[in-house]
């Protein structure tokens, strides 16, 4: 996709993500969006596409790292739950509860007597979920193997991006086909009526950040709640104010200009 074609249409789609926050504060709706896939598939690349023109008051992305000791004793949902939106705000889950169908499945960080009962309770807890009036939106995004071989190749080669590498991601690689089958388990399991997976083709990312969001506006009708124009009230006279010296304060080096 060329990037002309996609800056347009990004900012055409931004503008439309303007209007759904508006809805979602205006109507108190509660959103969770779910995004998972492989590493490199590039959740955080259309993450980032939808957040950058909206609000952090109202959208909330949750990115949580590995469990406490503590959290390890807990309820496996428990410390998801403490991230739920409230009224009026969207959460978007950069990975989420589905770890355990994933990578704690594939590199043996829970038992199989967890992973089964995992599987087993995740319908049961999105329908509470639903139930307590929660819309809620599961992506995968699906890579080849090549693409992914690319992308971690780039990582390598640019240091800008080295540290989205782990030793984790790089047992992740040796471990393809495992991978799959834990993903394919996964969406027998987990895809169901009420919360369906919607699958994304992600092998280009441009692509695929359009669809996304495209399909995300599509999913949760709403109506435009763009604040009417407005316009500047006259700034208030300095009257007997007087700013101090600037030379006064200690300013940033203006290396550019």
């Amino acid at each position: 996709m060329k990037r002309k074609h996609y800056e347009k249409e990004l900012a055409r789609l931004e503008v439309e993500l303007v209007k759904l926050q508006g809805y979602i504060k205006s109507e108190g709706l509660k959103v969770v969006v779910l995004f998972e896939g492989r590493d490199s598939a590039g959740k955080g690349g259309v993450i980032k596409r939808i957040t950058r023109r909206l609000s952090p008051r109202v959208v909330r992305v949750v990115a949580l790292g590995t469990p406490t000791e503590r959290e390890k004793t807990q309820w496996y949902f428990q410390r998801y739950v403490g991230e739920m939106p409230a009224a009026g705000e969207m959460v978007l889950f950069d990975r989420s509860w589905y770890n355990r169908a994933g990578v704690e499945r594939v590199m043996g960080f829970c038992t199989d007597e967890e992973y089964w009962t995992f599987l087993e309770d995740v319908p049961s807890f999105e329908l509470k979920l639903i139930h307590s009036g929660i819309i809620l939106v599961k992506y995968w995004l699906h890579i080849s193997d090549e693409v992914q071989e690319e992308r971690f190749q780039r990582r390598i080669d640019d240091p800008r991006r080295r540290w989205k590498l782990s030793p984790m991601d790089l047992e992740a690689r040796s471990r393809w086909v495992d991978y799959s089958r834990a993903r394919d388990t996964m969406l027998e399991y987990t895809d169901t009526k009420h919360a369906p997976w919607n699958l994304v083709d992600a092998n280009s990312k441009r692509a695929a950040r359009l669809n996304v969001i495209s399909h995300l506006l599509e999913t949760i009708p709403h109506e435009d709640r763009t604040p009417a124009a407005i316009e500047l009230p006259p700034r208030q006279p300095a009257g007997r104010y007087r700013p101090p010296d600037p030379g006064d304060y200690t300013w940033v080096p203006a290396r550019y200009s």
